[in-house]
């Protein structure tokens, strides 16, 4: 056992009145192998010419940690905005022939041309996902549902018109679009939404990934049965 006087002859110093441990600190060198000043209450600064035990540690950790700011909130209500107002226009040109739209009889025809059979229900599919999903994009409002059925209906009309002899497959349109629903479905409709005390905005990336799949795999079965 390490006695007083040992640690004395060590140190080549003596210990403040009150004896060893007293205040947790004592004179001696800084390279002290026997300091305990990290497991001491005391915060008073250490005697002598010695240092805080890890200063550099210490300011790492009052370093303020990066939040979610208003900026992003704010970004991700334009991206909703936009994106979910022309997915609302293109719905109404598909629904009703609204803003010089095909209509549904002139959806089917395009459809059609492209391969696909039961043409006329498709086209209400593609319509009313449109609708909805724009809808719900622009309110924030079960915002996983909303940017899922965007992404089934680009991802589906992606596939179909890719060219790859044409620069970027000649889709950047669907491309953006796409792009678009998947960074809201990850990052979640922000703080200026419908959807701010659910789940859904709680957990945004898990739930991401449920619709990101769901829009996959309906896009993969409306390619495989009805084309």
């Amino acid at each position: 056992m390490t006695t007083d006087d040992d640690r004395t002859r060590r140190m080549g110093g003596d210990y403040p009145d009150g004896g060893a441990y007293s205040s947790g600190t004592y004179r001696g060198a800084a390279a002290d192998p026997f300091d305990d000043s990290g497991y001491s209450s005391d915060t008073t600064a250490m005697l002598g010419t010695q240092q805080p035990y890890d200063a550099t540690t210490e300011e790492l950790m009052e370093r303020p940690v990066a939040r979610w700011h208003g900026g992003a909130d704010f970004g991700l209500l334009v991206l909703r905005l936009v994106v979910g107002a022309l997915m609302v226009g293109h719905g109404l040109q598909v629904l009703f022939g609204w803003f010089e739209g095909a209509g549904i009889s002139g959806t089917a025809n395009q459809l059609g041309e492209a391969g696909f059979t039961n043409t006329t229900l498709l086209a209400w599919v593609t319509g009313i996902s449109e609708l909805v999903g724009g809808t719900f994009l622009a309110l924030g409002l079960f915002t996983p549902a909303g940017a899922g059925a965007v992404l089934f209906v680009v991802g589906t009309m992606a596939w179909v018109r890719f060219d790859g002899n044409a620069f970027a497959g000649a889709i950047e349109l669907e491309a953006v679009y796409g792009a678009a629903a998947v960074a809201v479905l990850f990052a979640g409709p922000g703080r200026i939404s419908l959807d701010r005390p659910t789940p859904w905005y709680r957990h945004a990336p898990a739930y991401g990934f449920v619709f990101l799949l769901l829009a996959a795999g309906a896009a993969t079965a409306v390619l495989l049965v009805l084309r």
